[in-house]
C-alpha cells in the first residue's frame, strides 16, 4: 500500500516466516534465531537491529507487534527506539496486548510515539481515554479489489474463519447456535487450525452437528469459498477491526457478527449488509441464522449492498489517509 505510494519501504520480521506477498526490502530477524534461543542470541538479534534502524536512519517505524511485555517495551523505548520516530499501531481491542499493564511503560509509550494508530473508532477512543491524550488518530484495515470465482458447492453453506481459539473466537457459540437454529438445507463450514480443533470438533459431535458441520485446515487463498458462501459468520469475544468482515463482503457474501468490542458495529449496517446481534446471546444468533436461512427479501438486500459497503476501504482511500497521516507527523 505504501510501497505502491512511492514510499521506501523496508519490512522488518522478527521471525523466519513469510506467507504474504509484499513490496519493499526485507530485514529479517528471524534467520538467525533457533529452537533453543537464549537470552544472549536475542540480545545479540535486537543489537544487530539498533544498528541497522541507526544506519537507514528511517524517517517512521510503524510497529505492529504485539507489546504487551513491560521489561521488552522498556527494552525498545530506551535502546531500540532511542531517538527514533514511531507510531504504534493498535488492533486490537483488548488494549493490553499492544500497552503493557505497568501503567509507567504504557505512559512512556503513548508520550514518546510519534503517533498512535487506531484500527477502529472504538480502539482509538478507549486508547486516547486510558491515556488521556487526543495522539490516537483511527485508520481502518484496507480491503484490496479482485474478481473472485465462486467455489462449487452442491449444499449452500454458511461460512467461519479463523484460528481456532476458543477463548477469543468463542466457536462454541458459533456451534450451540448453528444446533439450535432451526434450518434443513445448509450446512456450516469452519476454515482454521488452532489449540482448540480437536475440543471444537468433539463439540461439534456432542451437539449433533456430525452432518451439518464439516471442519477445514486453513487455506491461504480462502476468498472463492467465502464468495461461495450463504454468510460468513463471526462470534468473537472481541476483534480489532475483522479483516475477515470486509473481505466477505468485498466478494459480495453478506455477514452475520456478534456485535463485540471492538469493530463489527463499524462495519455491519443492521439489515443492509448483513446481520448484528447482541454478543455471547445464542438464540440471538441462532435466529439470525435462520432468518438468512429463510427471508429471501432480507438476505437479496443485503447482498446486494455487500460490496458497495466496503468502498470506503479501498487500498486507494486507505492508501490517501496513511500517506497524509505521515506526511503530517
Amino acid at each position: 500500500l505504501l510501497s505502491d505510494r512511492s514510499f521506501d519501504v523496508t519490512i522488518i520480521t522478527l521471525n523466519d516466516h513469510i506467507a504474504y506477498p509484499y513490496s519493499g526490502k526485507i530485514y529479517n530477524m528471524g534467520l538467525t534465531k533457533k529452537d533453543t534461543d537464549t537470552f544472549v542470541s536475542r540480545l545479540f538479534r535486537f543489537k544487530k537491529l539498533r544498528r541497522f534502524l541507526k544506519a537507514e536512519q528511517f524517517d517512521i517505524i510503524i510497529d505492529n507487534r504485539n507489546r504487551s511485555n513491560a521489561r521488552k517495551e522498556r527494552f525498545y523505548l530506551t535502546y531500540v527506539y532511542k531517538n527514533q520516530q514511531v507510531v504504534y499501531v493498535t488492533r486490537s481491542s483488548k488494549l493490553d496486548n499492544y500497552f503493557p499493564k505497568k501503567g509507567k511503560i504504557a505512559r512512556k509509550m503513548v508520550k514518546q510515539a510519534a503517533g498512535i494508530v487506531g484500527v477502529s473508532q472504538r480502539i482509538t477512543e478507549k486508547i486516547n481515554d486510558r491515556f488521556k491524550t487526543s495522539k490516537t488518530q483511527t485508520i481502518y484495515n484496507p480491503i484490496g479489489s479482485s474478481l473472485v470465482m465462486q467455489a462449487e458447492s452442491t449444499v449452500p453453506y454458511f461460512i467461519f474463519v479463523g484460528r481456532l481459539i476458543n477463548k477469543v473466537k468463542n466457536v462454541e457459540l458459533l456451534l450451540s447456535a448453528f444446533a439450535k437454529a432451526n434450518i434443513e438445507n445448509t450446512v456450516l463450514h469452519i476454515y482454521g487450525d488452532g489449540p482448540d480443533k480437536d475440543a471444537l470438533l468433539k463439540f461439534s459431535k456432542t451437539h449433533g452437528l456430525s452432518d451439518k458441520v464439516n471442519f477445514y485446515p486453513f487455506q491461504s487463498n480462502i476468498e472463492a469459498h467465502i464468495a461461495g458462501a450463504r454468510a460468513l459468520l463471526l462470534t468473537s469475544h472481541y476483534e480489532g477491526f475483522p479483516r475477515v468482515l470486509i473481505e466477505a463482503l468485498a466478494v459480495g457474501t453478506p455477514v452475520i457478527s456478534v456485535d463485540c468490542d471492538s469493530g463489527p458495529n463499524e462495519i455491519i449496517k443492521n439489515e443492509y449488509n448483513g446481520l448484528l446481534v447482541p454478543n455471547h446471546d445464542q438464540p440471538a444468533l441462532a435466529a439470525a441464522i435462520e432468518r438468512f436461512e429463510r427471508d429471501e427479501e432480507l438476505y437479496k438486500q443485503c447482498k446486494s449492498n455487500a460490496k458497495k459497503s466496503v468502498e470506503h476501504l479501498s487500498f486507494e482511500h486507505i492508501g490517501s489517509q496513511w500517506e497524509r497521516y505521515l506526511q503530517n507527523l
